[in-house]
């Protein structure tokens, strides 16, 4: 009990003591420089309207940053502007503007190293390198913040939100729009993105690689470069996520290689090259998910095992499905197929007879790319219903059994 309140009279008096320091061209204290230095911890800055032209500011106290509308710090296209070294801060309101490129040095509007509890929220933050790069931290949240780049190739552009080596990361709701890649994990567990839109990157609208235990819900990756990249990673949830308009002859709505135990359902993928690639994927349940207007709508390579593809939508896609092997270890189940042409006789919902989604001139498309300029030929009917009839080169054994008559998914 004497602890608690010997605990309590601290905090209270660390509230009390605490100070707010304002910074303007008019103040006593003319630069967010100056007001860092006389700074002590746990004292607010705030920085009045007006463009402040500073930069590698190195924050080593636990301090609050916060804005007035219409406050801008320009980098002047040098370096890095803000770098925090601390825990327990929060920077808010605040708009970053001309982030210095290098190819060897990762300058960024917002760096934050070995930190702990911390908030970045509200931000603007303009013809950026790297957005916000946070290196061994944890129990962080980033927030509403609008990041974007004028890059025009990925050797001179860097990453919106760049976490290496993190854990129980909240990313949301924010905009990237610009970059290299949208949102860029590597070794980062127990962390959720959500509600972010991610659009017209030069790469990936979300990369990720080694980053088990992770949850990606309700956001919307919408024509980037490549589309979403997954990889090296166990234990993932992606749900109600939106993957579209990912064209280019290596583009995909969702990339996963070399993938584990995840749970990949209620997802929209609407008109990209590729739905999803698989390669290297293992115990991924696919379910509710919508493939429309897709060129293919799934690409399954080798090393794709005890996968269940139930209650998808597969509509109006060129391909439905792509096999690169006769060896099948996937299940379909209760799927509904548009190009299904089968009956139900006994109006149960469910198909009569089994669907096959390989068709033999995905098959020879994948030997010979040049073959899809026949897709609409009289000629690929004929051989997809010859294969059909007695397949050869696709499993034999790769079939919906109970195929969905009716759209499953709203």
């Amino acid at each position: 009990m004497k602890y608690k309140i010997l605990l309590f009279f601290f905090f209270t008096t660390l509230i009390i003591s605490a100070k707010q320091i304002e910074v303007c061209k008019t103040c006593t204290i003319k630069t967010i420089k100056e007001a860092i230095k006389i700074a002590e911890s746990g004292d607010k800055i705030f920085i009045k309207k007006g463009v402040y032209k500073e930069r590698d500011l190195i924050i080593d106290k636990e301090l609050i940053l916060i804005g007035e509308k219409g406050t801008i710090i320009d980098g002047e296209n040098i370096g890095s502007v803000f770098i925090f070294q601390t825990n327990n801060f929060k920077i808010k309101n605040l708009k970053i503007v001309n982030i210095g490129m290098s190819y060897t040095v990762e300058y960024c509007a917002i760096k934050v190293i070995k930190a702990e509890n911390f908030t970045i929220e509200d931000c603007i933050l303009e013809n950026v390198f790297f957005g916000i790069l946070i290196e061994k931290s944890k129990k962080g949240i980033i927030r509403n913040n609008v990041i974007s780049g004028v890059r025009k190739s990925e050797a001179s552009s860097g990453n919106g939100i760049h976490i290496w080596d993190g854990n129980e990361m909240d990313v949301y709701n924010n905009q990237l729009t610009g970059l290299r890649d949208g949102i860029y994990f590597e070794f980062v567990k127990n962390s959720n993105v959500y509600k972010n839109t991610s659009h017209n990157n030069i790469r990936y609208g979300l990369h990720f690689m080694f980053s088990n235990n992770n949850i990606y819900h309700h956001n919307e990756f919408r024509n980037n470069g490549a589309g979403v990249a997954v990889m090296f990673s166990k234990f993932i949830i992606m749900h109600h996520n939106i993957f579209k308009l990912n064209w280019g002859s290596a583009s995909y709505g969702l990339l996963l290689k070399e993938i584990y135990d995840a749970e990949i359902y209620n997802n929209l993928f609407e008109e990209n090259t590729i739905g999803i690639n698989g390669e290297g994927c293992t115990r991924i349940n696919y379910k509710n998910n919508t493939f429309l207007r897709n060129g293919w709508a799934v690409k399954i390579a080798g090393a794709c095992y005890a996968n269940i593809f139930e209650k998808n939508d597969f509509m109006h896609n060129s391909l439905d499905l792509s096999y690169n092997t006769k060896i099948n270890d996937n299940k379909f189940e209760n799927n509904y197929w548009s190009e299904y042409t089968g009956y139900d006789l006994d109006k149960n919902g469910i198909g009569d007879i089994p669907y096959r989604p390989v068709k033999l001139f995905s098959y020879i498309v994948n030997k010979t790319p040049e073959a899809l300029v026949l897709l609409r030929s009289l000629f690929v009917d004929i051989i997809n219903f010859s294969e059909k009839v007695s397949p050869v080169f696709t499993p034999d054994d790769l079939m919906d059994t109970n195929p969905i008559m009716k759209k499953i998914n709203d």
